[in-house]
């Protein structure tokens, strides 16, 4: 049976929502952990178990770390950046500028391309000097704080689990976590290390998701399924690691490595993105998720579809759906 996850929000935080969502197929959510804690989360979490009470479910809930994905700072305001513009970057917090971490600001030169916010935001570096990187925009958009940065062709690390993650997985039995998703893994050395620290918590129980989300990842994921309990593969940035019409055969790919060490897999980013505003998918949207069923994988997930969209229990509808299509037609086919 697929596990259908969405990912709790702003959208479906009303516990009669989330009913319907569990009602619809749903086995659990997905939390953001990016910018914000378990306890500073918990009335999201409070609807959440609520809800799966009343629905007679027994949800899983899983916590998105921090993780070594690297984020720009605090924006006071969050802007729109045009294209043609210069944006300057600082691994200093100033007015007028875009606060970076020191280790990116250090590895960018000039005519690196630097992707913000999951490459919706595009800069090139033109010059570097006294501090500061002056970049031009080849692609605008909305800027606001603490979105995730990428130079492209450039493995740049930050923690394995950062002091917020530490206090998450510290407060994850108090608020029923049954999985951790940690971004850019990259060994399994880095799962390790988790495994560890969640143990010493009390939390032996608690999957480990690893998300696949560069081409390192890719070209360490046999290591890394040997430490994972399920392996993410999460299109979003690693859409922003190659082109993207290279995307669909790097999916392929990890599905293979998965079936043959025998790991279930995950597959989430954009399934029923137009749903985000629209009551129907498209029937591209049906038949990549109808796909990913039939390549093998245990499950998958929404984020913004449920988490700010506007119509999250039919998000969960016609992703419930279509697995169990899916599902039926593998079931004739080995018949």
């Amino acid at each position: 049976m697929i596990e259908i996850f969405g990912t709790l929000g702003p959208a479906c935080a009303d516990t009669g929502v989330l009913v319907k969502m569990f009602e619809n197929g749903m086995s659990g959510m997905r939390l953001n952990l990016s910018h914000s804690s378990l306890q500073e989360s918990s009335h999201l979490l409070d609807h959440f178990h609520e809800a799966a009470n009343i629905a007679g479910k027994k949800a899983e809930l899983l916590i998105d770390m921090q993780g070594p994905e690297l984020r720009i700072g605090k924006i006071a305001v969050p802007y729109e950046i045009r294209s043609g513009e210069t944006v300057i970057l600082s691994s200093d917090a100033e007015e007028g500028v875009v606060q970076i971490p020191r280790r990116v600001f250090e590895s960018i030169e000039e005519q690196d391309r630097i992707l913000i916010d999951d490459g919706k935001i595009e800069l090139k570096a033109v010059r570097k000097e006294e501090g500061k990187i002056f970049c031009g925009t080849v692609r605008g958009g909305k800027l606001s704080s603490k979105k995730s940065i990428k130079v492209v062709d450039k493995d740049i690390h930050g923690p394995v689990l950062t002091d917020t993650d530490l206090i998450n997985i510290k407060d994850a039995e108090k608020y029923g976590v049954t999985a951790l998703m940690q971004p850019f893994v990259t060994s399994g050395s880095q799962l390790k290390t988790i495994r560890e620290v969640l143990d010493e918590n009390g939390c032996e129980d608690i999957r480990i998701f690893a998300k696949i989300e560069s081409r390192e990842g890719m070209e360490h994921l046999e290591e890394i399924t040997e430490y994972a309990d399920m392996i993410v593969i999460a299109r979003g940035d690693l859409g922003n690691d190659m082109p993207l019409w290279d995307l669909p055969a790097a999916q392929k790919k990890i599905e293979k490595v998965c079936k043959e060490k025998g790991k279930p897999f995950l597959v989430v980013t954009q399934m029923l993105a137009s749903m985000i505003h629209s009551p129907v998918p498209t029937r591209a949207e049906v038949s990549d998720i109808f796909n990913a069923v039939a390549d093998g994988c245990a499950a998958v997930m929404v984020t913004n579809e449920t988490a700010a969209g506007e119509y999250p229990a039919e998000v969960i509808r016609y992703l419930a759906n279509t697995a169990a299509s899916a599902e039926a037609w593998l079931a004739k086919e080995e018949k």
